[in-house]
C-alpha cells in the first residue's frame, strides 16, 4: 500500500478539473495516466509572449500578448476557403483574429461579441490590416495583471493544446507534497530540494533552463536514476543468501553427446562460470551475453541439466510465443535423448490443469513458456533455476514474481545485443557477466547488400532463381497494414503481392497479432513443407532458428535500427550453405540512415554495431522494446547520464550499507522516492517485515 503523503499524486487523470474520459485517453498516448505523471512531464521549450497595449508598439511576426475587445465575426460562405475572422479591437486599432477549419461555435463560445480577452500569438499582416492567425491562448482579460510573460512548451499530441498541458501541470505540481531528502549529504548536489526542482523545472525562463545539466533537471534526473539503483540495489540483497547445487555433470555430457558438436571456448568459459556460481554457497544472478548465433541457449540448456541433475526444477522465460514454441521444440529435442522432460506454457495452451499438476508434483524438470509461466496457478515442486530470454523485455517485478516461485532461485539472463557498461549499470544492476566472443564452428558469413526499392521487380525476378535452387527466404516488412500517415509497404500487401507472383503455395504470413495456430501452421510450412517465402513483421527478429533459411529481405530497412536489422540478419547463415542479407530502401534516404546501411555492409560484429548504434540512435532504444534500445526514462537521458549514474549507484550502495532496512528518516525518504518512480513492488517484496 502506497503512503497517505503520495495519495493525490496517484489519483487518475479524471480527478483534475477539466480532464474527461476523451482527454484522458488522450493524454494516454503521451504515457500519463496518473497525476504523478503528469509532474515528470517536463517542457521542451520556452514561450515568449510580452504584453503590449496596442499594436503601434508591435511588429510583424513577433509574438504577443493582447487584451482585446471582441466587435463581431465575418463567416466565410460555405465552401469557401477562406478563414472564419473575429474582429478586434486593441488601443483603437482593429485586429482580424483567423481560424481556419474552425468550429464556428466553439469560436463563439470562447470569444464573446462585446466582452475582453487576453490573446496569445503571432502577429502577420494581410492587405494592410493587422490579423493573428489561430491564437496559441484565449484567456480572460482579468488575467492581465498577472501576466506571465514567459511559460514552458510540452510535448503534445493530437487533441491535447498548449493551454491545456500548460494548466494540468500547475494543477498537478499542487499536490506534490514536501518530502524528506533522500540523497545521502556525502552525494548531494548543488541541488534544489525535490519539491524545488520540481518547481523550477516547469518554470524555465531560457533554452538553459532546459538543459540537462540545469542544477533542477539535473537533481529530477538523479532522483530517477537513484531509485532505480535503489530497486537493484534491494534486489540484489535479497538475492545473496543461496543454496550450493551438487552435480556431477552426467546429464550435461550426455547432451553434448546427442548434440554431436564441441562447445567453442567461449562457450566453455561462460559455462564454467556458470557452474562456479551454481556450486558457490551465493545465489547466482548472471548475464549470458553473446551475439546473434553465438550458442547462448545451449550453454543455459547445459547449466540447466546440472540443476535438475541435483534435484530441482528449471524455468525458461521467452519474451514471444514463436521463440517460446521453437525453444521448447530444440529443448525436448534435447533432453528427450537424456530423460529431461520439457514442457511448454503459453497463454494460448489448452488443457493447462494437467500440466499445472505436473509442474506442481515435479514430473516436469523444464518448463518453457511466456508470460503465462508468471501466473499465480503456476506452482513447481522444487524450482531452483530461471533462465530469461532477452531479459529487456521484462521487468524487474516480473523476474521477482518468477524467481518467488523457488526458494533462493538460480537466474541467469541472456541478450543478444552487446551491452556498454552505462547501460549493464542502468538495466542489470551489477550482474555478474559472461560473454561468448565466438561464434559456433563452420558458421559462414552473411553477404550484405543494399539496394534502392526501385529495383523491386528486379529483387522479385531475383527470387525466382534463388527458389528454383531450393532455398528459403524471409521477407520483412515494418508493419502489418498500409497506413495512411506511413508510406511504407504493409506485409500483408506484400504477402499478397508474392503470392499472386510465385504461387500460393509457395509463400506464407506471420505477424505478431495472428492466431496462434495459424502462426505455427505457416512456420511448420516454412521449416519442413512447400513454403519458401515467409512473410513476416518483426515477430521473427529475436530466436527464430530455421536452418533452411538463407535469404533475408527487409523491405524499408532504413526504417529499422542497427541492432534490429542484425537480429533480423542473425536469423540466416544458420546451416552449412553460404546466406545473404538484402537491405532494400525507400526514399528520401537520412544521413543516418545511409551511415546505418553501410555499417550493416561493413560488418557482421555485432560488440561493433551496438556501439555504432549507441552513436547515431541519440535517445532511442539500443536495448528495450522499442526497436532495439536504451533503457526508457522519463527524466534522465541514457546516452548522456553516465557520470550522474555512477553517482547514483554509489550513493545506492552507501545508502543501502548504512540503513539496510531503509528505517532512518533518510531510508523513509527513499522509500518515498521508490514509490515515486513505480518501485512499489520491488519495495513491497524486498523492504516489507
Amino acid at each position: 500500500m502506497r503512503p497517505e503523503i503520495l495519495f493525490p499524486l496517484y489519483t487518475p487523470l479524471e480527478n483534475l478539473k477539466g480532464v474527461g474520459p476523451a482527454l484522458a485517453k488522450t493524454l494516454k498516448r503521451l504515457g500519463i495516466l496518473r497525476v504523478v505523471d503528469m509532474i515528470w512531464h517536463l517542457p521542451v521549450g520556452v514561450a515568449h509572449f510580452p504584453l503590449k497595449s496596442s499594436l503601434k508598439e508591435c511588429r510583424e511576426g513577433e509574438p504577443v500578448a493582447l487584451v482585446v475587445r471582441i466587435l463581431e465575426y465575418e463567416a466565410p460562405f460555405q465552401g469557401s476557403r477562406k478563414p472564419f475572422k473575429v474582429v478586434c479591437e486593441v488601443g483603437g486599432d482593429y485586429i482580424d483574429l483567423t481560424f481556419f477549419k474552425a468550429y464556428p461555435k466553439t469560436i463563439e463560445m470562447r470569444l464573446p461579441v462585446g466582452q475582453k480577452r487576453l490573446i496569445c500569438g503571432t502577429l502577420d499582416r494581410f492587405l494592410g490590416m493587422w490579423q493573428m492567425p489561430h491564437p496559441e491562448r484565449i484567456v480572460p482579460a482579468e488575467v492581465a495583471p498577472y501576466w506571465q510573460e514567459k511559460s514552458p512548451l510540452y510535448p503534445l499530441t493530437a487533441g491535447l493544446f498548449q493551454g491545456q498541458a500548460q494548466k494540468f501541470v500547475q494543477m498537478a505540481l499542487k499536490r506534490a507534497p514536501e518530502l524528506p531528502e533522500w540523497i545521502p549529504p556525502s552525494h548531494q548536489g548543488p541541488w534544489p530540494s525535490w519539491r524545488k526542482a520540481l518547481e523550477k523545472a516547469h518554470t524555465p525562463q531560457n533554452e538553459g533552463d532546459l538543459q540537462p545539466h540545469h542544477p533542477a533537471r539535473e537533481r529530477l534526473a538523479f532522483d530517477e536514476l537513484f531509485a532505480d539503483q535503489l530497486a537493484l540495489g534491494l534486489v540484489r540483497r535479497a538475492q545473496r543468501s543461496g543454496k550450493s547445487i551438487v552435480f556431477q555433470g552426467v546429464l550435461k555430457n550426455k547432451i553434448l553427446e546427442a548434440f554431436g558438436h564441441p562447445l567453442t571456448p567461449g562457450q566453455t568459459q561462460a559455462l564454467q562460470e556458470i557452474e562456479a556460481d551454481l556450486a558457490s554457497t551465493s545465489r547466482m544472478i548472471r548475464l549470458l551475453q553473446g551475439d546473434v548465433g553465438s550458442g547462448k541457449t545451449l550453454v543455459a540448456f547445459l547449466a540447466i541439466a546440472d540443476a535438475i541433475e541435483a534435484g530441482y526444477q528449471a524455468a525458461f522465460l521467452a519474451p514471444t510465443e514463436i521463440l517460446a514454441n521453437q525453444h521448447a521444440q530444440t529443448l525436448a529435442a534435447l533432453g528427450g535423448q537424456v530423460g529431461i522432460e520439457v514442457a511448454l506454457l503459453t497463454s494460448r495452451k489448452k488443457k493447462k490443469a494437467s500440466l499445472y499438476e505436473d509442474l506442481a508434483d515435479g514430473k516436469i524438470h523444464l518448463v518453457v513458456g511466456t508470460h503465462a509461466l508468471l501466473q499465480e496457478a503456476v506452482q513447481f515442486s522444487n524450482l531452483g533455476f530461471v533462465v530469461i530470454d532477452e531479459q529487456h523485455r521484462f521487468g524487474v517485478e516480473q523476474r521477482l514474481n518468477l524467481t518467488a516461485k523457488g526458494e533462493a532461485v538460480d537466474v541467469l539472463v541472456m541478450t543478444a545485443t552487446p551491452i556498454p557498461r552505462t547501460l549493464r549499470l542502468t538495466t542489470y544492476g551489477d550482474l555478474e557477466v559472461s560473454r561468448i566472443p565466438d561464434k559456433p564452428q563452420g558458421r559462414k558469413s552473411i553477404q550484405t547488400r543494399v539496394l534502392g526499392l526501385n529495383r523491386l521487380d528486379e529483387v522479385c525476378e531475383g527470387l525466382k532463381r534463388f527458389m528454383a535452387d531450393g532455398h528459403k527466404i524471409y521477407w520483412v516488412c515494418p508493419l502489418v497494414e498500409e497506413s495512411e500517415v506511413l508510406d511504407l509497404a504493409a506485409a500483408k500487401d506484400r504477402y499478397e503481392h508474392l503470392k499472386a507472383l510465385l504461387g500460393a503455395e509457395k509463400v506464407g504470413l506471420v505477424y505478431g497479432k495472428q492466431k496462434s495456430e495459424e502462426k505455427e501452421a505457416v512456420m511448420a510450412a516454412f521449416k519442413d513443407g512447400a513454403c519458401q517465402v515467409l512473410v513476416a513483421t518483426t515477430v521473427i527478429e529475436v530466436g527464430i532458428d530455421i536452418k533452411v533459411a538463407n535469404l533475408m529481405v527487409v523491405e524499408h530497412a532504413e526504417r529499422f535500427g542497427l541492432a534490429q536489422l542484425h537480429q533480423l540478419r542473425g536469423r540466416v547463415g544458420r546451416g552449412d550453405i553460404e546466406a545473404h542479407c538484402l537491405l532494400l530502401y525507400g526514399y528520401p534516404l537520412s544521413e543516418i540512415a545511409k551511415r546505418r546501411l553501410q555499417v550493416m555492409r561493413e560488418t557482421e560484429d555485432g560488440f561493433r554495431i551496438a556501439e555504432e548504434d549507441l552513436a547515431l540512435r541519440g535517445g532511442g532504444d539500443v536495448l528495450g522494446t522499442k526497436q532495439s534500445g536504451l533503457p526508457s526514462y522519463k527524466l534522465a537521458d541514457p546516452l548522456t547520464c553516465g557520470p550522474l549514474l555512477e553517482k547514483a549507484y554509489l550513493a545506492a550502495q552507501g545508502l543501502l550499507k548504512e540503513d539496510p532496512h531503509l528505517q532512518s528518516p533518510q531510508g523513509q525518504g527513499a522509500r518515498l522516492l521508490l514509490y515515486l518512480f513505480g518501485q512499489e513492488e520491488v519495495i513491497h517484496t524486498l523492504t516489507s517485515g
